[in-house]
């Protein structure tokens, strides 16, 4: 599959069944738990659980806009493309990241026994449970979840955008900086 019809499944079937509540940290690292179902393209009725976390930072290095850095997603090792060709992909569509590292970290890949609807249903009762608004939950294909999960992270920084802007320029008037 090339990365164009492989970006436009993942366009097509990422659904963001519940995003996170908590917001973005502003000024250091967030941790972004989600949860990633699919039907599982071996065990037909069953659903592939990944859990895992995304942390967004800043570089340790300044990155000239718009380069982000995408660490994790294992694009090269399952999609054979490297992530400036990714970065490439997405600015030709006009889509940018925030310069910040963007680093994946799965915690496990599990089966849940059952269709992709009792998943989402068993893991929607368990977040609320849990009382857990931190964690989203993302439902897509199994052979494009680095791209489900890039449209998650992106649709929790849009999200958050306002919020960012106000805390930068609080931050901005604390330290009695131009705004002041």
């Amino acid at each position: 599959m090339s990365v164009q019809e492989g970006w436009e499944k993942a366009l097509k079937h990422t659904e963001i069944v519940r995003p996170r509540v908590q917001p973005l940290h502003s000024f250091e690292a967030t941790r972004m738990p989600y949860m990633f179902l699919a039907e599982s393209s071996v065990n037909s009725g069953d659903t592939v659980v990944r859990k895992g976390e995304v942390v967004v930072e800043r570089p340790a290095i300044f990155l000239p806009f718009p380069a982000p850095h995408f660490e994790g997603f294992h694009f090269q090792e399952e999609m054979k493309f490297n992530e400036d060709f990714l970065i490439n992909f997405l600015l030709v569509r006009g889509i940018t990241f925030p310069s910040l590292k963007y680093d994946n970290q799965t915690d496990s890949i599990d089966v849940f026994e059952g269709r992709l609807s009792q998943a989402i249903q068993h893991c929607l009762n368990r977040l609320q449970r849990e009382e857990d608004i931190r964690t989203g939950l993302i439902m897509g294909t199994e052979d494009t979840w680095q791209f489900s999960v890039l449209i998650f992270i992106c649709s929790q920084v849009a999200r958050n955008a306002d919020q960012d802007v106000k805390s930068f320029l609080e931050e901005l008037r604390k330290r009695g900086g131009w705004l002041s």
